[in-house]
């Protein structure tokens, strides 16, 4: 059974401002002395960044169309140690997830198999006693959910706040813990895949003290404390996705990350270090070689874009990369990494840098949103992650796209849709969907036992 304080930060749509009131609210209880493990609703990549930065804790995903129940809960359970309080930041609108199976991968969805109460964020800026239909239409569309107060975002002053505040109490019975003004010197900096990635070193500290101070002036956070012990004991199995103990290290695994790479599941790092790998962390932008006696290479999604004259200049790192792919080495590439291993990458203004080479593909940045959403993925050929017909689930979401489609003898996976997707050959996986490894127990495991071999060989 898991039991401790929680409480799901949920909006009643996009752009509410649950993100800022989550980091905020993060921030303002961990310099009170609470520790709180952070976790955030649905597939983002960024939105963790800042409350993992805010905590002092890394943040996981938690996605109910992604990962099974039971692994969900599992995952939710393993992050606790140490934790007094949960915080867990929703996606989209409370009730939003998939679009085509309805209640997966929804913040009303996780609240009620982790038995959360809800902390609804709404945008008073336009409103003032209609605010009050709103949170009445949230609380009672959903009986077995919890809606157990509210947060006022976007206030324009005393006056308004008190009009806001009394509407929703009497009309809902709810209280109202906070209302927050507006103020646009704290709103997070955004651009083509959402917020800016805090990795990239924008996020100032003197900023997170202000987010800090704001929230706990203008939120009771004794109120939330005392919502948060609302959370309701849960029953945990063991879903299978987990080994019943950690695996002794027998693979050492390469993991590009900085400020470019930065896009990646937690769980999926922690899956893998479960399973026996030992993460040997590396700069593509900055180091000139991969980590020593490197069995395995894991590139993850970013930002290679903006950062392309930086990367083609590290010619050392392109070769070490080419030479570790090309001799065999067990490699994994989503995304930012596909682009990596590409030939050339153009960036958003159309200038054209020469990249590892790996891939016989050019990738281009469109201009426009290219994908966005989940998807479901059936392995094609035996590789270093999936067995051919395995099945594992993740998301796509990028704004380039390749000069030419991949030979489909050599396409990794087949889609949903119909589409063939991404690029498998040897020991090489790439693709632009970005896979939760607690979507099917075989990958993490796989991965490393092909790392493994490899230096089985070697050995």
């Amino acid at each position: 059974m898991v039991s401790l304080p929680g409480v799901m930060i949920a909006g009643a749509y996009s752009g509410v401002g649950k993100t800022t009131v989550a980091t905020g609210l993060l921030a303002a209880l961990a310099r009170r002395g609470s520790k709180v493990q952070p976790f955030k609703v649905g597939p983002d990549y960024i939105d963790p960044t800042y409350l993992t930065l805010a905590a002092g804790r890394p943040c996981r995903n938690l996605d109910s169309w992604m990962m099974p129940a039971d692994a969900l809960r599992e995952s939710y359970r393993r992050a606790l140690a140490g934790a007094d309080l949960t915080l867990v930041e929703g996606v989209m609108g409370l009730f939003d997830g998939h679009p085509r199976e309805a209640g997966a991968g929804t913040s009303a969805g996780v609240a009620k198999l982790l038995g959360l109460p809800v902390l609804l964020v709404i945008d008073v800026g336009r409103l003032a006693q209609s605010a009050a239909a709103i949170v009445k239409g949230y609380a009672e569309l959903d009986r077995e959910l919890r809606v157990a107060g509210v947060i006022a975002n976007n206030v324009g002053g005393p006056g308004h706040a008190a009009l806001v505040k009394q509407a929703v109490e009497e009309k809902t019975g709810l209280p109202v813990v906070g209302c927050l003004p507006r103020r646009d010197d704290l709103a997070l900096p955004e651009r083509h895949l959402g917020l800016v990635p805090t990795d990239e070193g924008r996020l100032a500290v003197d900023y997170l003290e202000r987010l800090a101070l704001h929230v706990g002036e203008n939120v009771d956070l004794a109120a939330v404390l005392r919502l948060a012990e609302q959370a309701l004991p849960i029953a945990v199995v063991a879903s299978g996705v987990w080994p019943a103990e950690p695996a002794p290290q027998r693979a050492r695994l390469a993991v590009a990350r900085d400020e470019v790479f930065c896009f990646y599941y937690q769980d999926n790092l922690d899956l893998l270090a479960a399973h026996g790998a030992e993460l040997a962390f590396f700069s593509p932008l900055h180091d000139r070689s991969l980590p020593p006696r490197s069995d395995g290479l894991y590139l993850g999604g970013g930002f290679p874009e903006l950062f392309a004259a930086a990367l083609a200049d590290n010619r050392e790192m392109l070769d070490s990369v080419r030479e570790a792919v090309l001799a065999g080495t067990p490699t994994y590439a989503e995304c930012g990494g596909l682009m990596y291993l590409c030939g050339s990458l153009a960036d958003p203004d159309g200038h054209v840098f020469s990249m590892a080479g790996v891939l016989p593909a050019k990738a281009l940045m469109k201009g426009r949103r290219i994908a966005l959403g989940y998807a479901e993925a059936r392995a094609l050929h035996d590789g270093p992650l999936l067995v051919a017909g395995d099945r594992a689930r993740g998301h796509e979401f990028h704004w380039s796209s390749l000069a030419e489609p991949f030979p489909g003898e050599a396409a990794a996976y087949e889609l949903e849709d119909g589409r063939r997707e991404g690029y498998r050959q040897g020991n090489l996986l790439a693709s632009y969907v970005h896979l939760h490894f607690a979507s099917n127990a075989r990958l993490a495991g796989r991965f490393v036992a092909a790392c493994g071999a490899g230096r089985a060989r070697s050995c």
